[in-house]
């Protein structure tokens, strides 16, 4: 299990990050990681970045890496190769000049066909790491985290009946889970979502939230604005297939 490679040149990587891989390490346990896989393949980029210290104390290497992505979550990630591509990918994330979407899988039918959610997000948990949105009267520590989202298909499971949308979500921050939480709030949690669907059947065979990172629109240290986009993975093209559905959620 290790990424994909959607696009290179002398100053980014941009790569299809597999589900269940860990972008760096958490600073509690060993495994493979999206960093790891930089240092073998990439080794003169231990320099490039920011080292993350985790809270018992450990450096954590993170090379090349200007923003993440859950480890259930796929899709895609840019990289940089410089220091000087890092900071000038950085920048944009900060600065929301970035253009992100998702696809995701959720049970239930919402009523609405767009909206937009901007709800502050907090940490509600310690072990294992939750968040929720803050609570109508708790003091503001943060400005809202905003997500648009739109409906790409209503279905239900052709197994059990259950109700199943097909979303495309555009984060306009870059909160921790903060689509997971977000339609969480909305009342659509993200299918096979251990933290957020706790207690919902996994429906379509997801072993795993059926989320993917499947656009990135962001300028390149050259000047050119692109978009990348990562294909949907097999989890998602076999439950597509049995809603009937294509990639893009009309039938």
């Amino acid at each position: 299990m290790e990424p994909t490679i959607l696009y290179e040149d002398a100053a980014v990587l941009v790569i299809n990050k597999p589900a269940g891989l860990i972008v760096h390490s958490d600073g509690r346990t060993e495994e493979p990681s999206v960093a790891c896989w930089v240092l073998e393949k990439y080794p003169h980029l231990a320099e490039v970045g920011e080292p993350w210290t985790s809270p018992q104390g450990e450096v954590i290497a993170r090379p090349g890496i200007v923003h993440r992505l859950d480890r259930g979550t796929s899709g895609v990630m840019i990289l940089a190769k410089t220091n000087e591509a890092h900071a000038f990918l950085k920048k944009q994330f900060q600065d929301r000049t970035t253009e992100k979407k998702y696809r995701a899988l959720v049970y239930g039918h919402p009523l609405k066909n767009k909206g937009v959610i901007e709800a502050e997000i907090v940490r509600i948990r310690s072990l294992p790491p939750r968040w929720g949105v803050q609570r109508e009267g708790e003091e503001r520590t943060h400005r809202a985290a905003i997500t648009e989202w739109e409906v790409l298909s209503r279905t239900t499971d052709p197994e059990t009946g259950d109700k199943v949308a097909y979303l495309e979500a555009r984060p306009k921050t870059g909160r921790t889970h903060q689509i997971r939480v977000h339609l969480k709030h909305l009342g659509y949690p993200v299918i096979g979502d251990p933290l957020y669907a706790k207690g919902k059947p996994c429906l379509l065979g997801f072993t795993r939230p059926a989320l993917h990172a499947y656009e990135l629109s962001i300028v390149l240290p050259s000047g050119s604005r692109e978009t990348f986009q990562a294909p949907l993975p097999e989890d998602f093209e076999r439950a597509l297939a049995a809603l009937g559905q294509g990639a893009s959620g009309r039938a």
